[in-house]
C-alpha cells in the first residue's frame, strides 16, 4: 500500500510541476511561489477547519522540526538559478542523484530520528540502475556551470530534508497540521527572496490574472504531497520511497508532455525506465526474501 501512495506522491508531484510551471511564466519564478504557498496556507487551514484538527505547538518541540518549509523555499531557489545554465534533464538526473545519497545517509544512520534501515544486499540493483538512470540523463559536460551543477544535486538534498522534517513534525502535530506549517513558514521566506531578487521587477498587482484558474492549483498539490510524503516518510525506506517517487514523477511528466504535445527527451524516459527496472529488481528480490523468511518460521513451528 505504502509503496503505491509512493507511486501516487510522484505523480501528484508531476502534475504539481506542471501547473506551477504555467504559473511562473505567467509571474515570473519567485511571484509564482509567493502564490503558491498563500494558496496552500489558505487550502491546508481550511482542512484543518474542517477536520477539526487544532493547530498548535506542543510542549517540548524542537524548533527545527519547523523548519520543512524553510528547507522546500530552497528547493525552490536551487532549480530556479541553475535553471537555463545546465538542461532541465540534467537538473532532473542531478537532483535524483542528491535525492539518492540524502536517503542512504537517513536511512542507514537514522538520521533526524528516522528509523534505521541498514544497506542490504537487495538494495544494489537499485542503486546501481538509479545511478546509470542518472547517467543516461546527465547529457551537459561536467564542467558546464559547475554552480548550476552542484545547486541542482543540493536541490535534491534539500527536498529529502524538507519531507523529513516534515514528517518527523507531524509525529508532534498531526499529519494535516504538518503540511500547514510547511506552507506557513515557507511563505514569509518566499515573500523575502522575492524582495531581493525581483525588487527591480513590477509588483505582483501589476500582473493580470490568467484567464485559465486551474494555473493557482499548485499550492492545493503541494499541500497534498506534504500530506502524503508525511503518511509515507515513516513507513517507507528513504532510498526506495526516492525512487518510487521519482519514477512515478517521471512517467506522469512524459505522459503530460505527450498529452500537451510538449514533447519529451529520450534521456529522460530512458533515464526513468533504468530506475523502475532496478526497484522491480528490489521488491521482487525483497518479496522472495520474505516468502523464504515465512517459510522457515512455519517449518519450525
Amino acid at each position: 500500500m505504502y509503496n503505491i501512495l509512493s507511486l501516487l506522491t510522484g505523480l501528484v508531484i508531476a502534475i504539481m510541476v506542471a501547473l506551477n510551471g504555467r504559473l511562473t511564466l505567467q509571474y515570473g519564478n519567485f511571484t509564482a511561489a509567493i502564490i503558491i504557498h498563500v494558496v496552500g496556507v489558505v487550502f491546508a487551514f481550511l482542512l484543518c477547519k474542517a477536520a477539526k484538527k487544532r493547530i498548535s505547538r506542543k510542549k517540548g518541540q524542537p524548533l527545527w522540526l519547523y523548519l520543512g518549509g524553510a528547507i522546500g523555499v530552497l528547493t525552490t531557489v536551487f532549480n530556479n538559478f541553475a535553471y537555463g545554465k545546465i538542461s532541465l534533464t540534467s537538473i532532473v538526473a542531478l537532483g535524483l542523484f542528491g535525492q539518492t545519497i540524502a536517503s542512504l545517509l537517513i536511512d542507514c544512520l537514522g538520521l533526524f530520528g528516522m528509523k534505521k534501515h541498514p544497506f542490504r544486499k537487495s538494495s544494489i540493483p537499485g542503486l546501481v540502475f538509479s545511478f546509470a538512470g542518472i547517467l543516461v540523463m546527465l547529457n551537459d559536460p561536467m564542467d558546464a556551470a559547475l554552480y548550476a551543477l552542484l545547486l541542482s544535486i543540493c536541490s535534491g538534498i534539500t527536498v529529502v530534508l524538507s519531507r523529513t522534517v516534515n514528517a518527523r513534525l507531524s509525529g508532534y502535530i498531526g499529519e494535516l497540521q504538518s503540511s500547514f506549517m510547511n506552507h506557513a513558514v515557507g511563505l514569509p521566506i518566499a515573500v523575502a527572496i522575492t524582495v531581493v531578487f525581483e525588487r527591480n521587477h513590477p509588483p505582483f498587482i501589476a500582473n493580470t490574472f490568467s484567464p485559465n484558474p486551474w494555473i493557482y492549483l499548485g499550492g492545493i498539490l503541494g499541500v497534498s504531497t506534504v500530506l502524503l510524503s508525511n503518511i509515507t516518510v515513516p513507513r517507507v525506506p528513504a532510498f526506495r520511497l526516492t525512487l518510487l517517487t521519482f519514477v512515478g514523477q517521471v512517467f506522469t511528466g512524459i505522459a503530460i508532455d505527450m498529452f500537451t504535445k510538449s514533447g519529451f527527451t529520450e534521456a529522460t524516459f530512458k533515464g526513468g525506465v533504468l530506475v523502475a527496472v532496478g526497484i522491480a529488481f528490489n521488491l521482487i528480490y525483497e518479496q522472495i526474501l520474505r516468502s523464504k523468511l515465512l517459510k522457515q518460521i512455519k517449518g519450525k513451528s
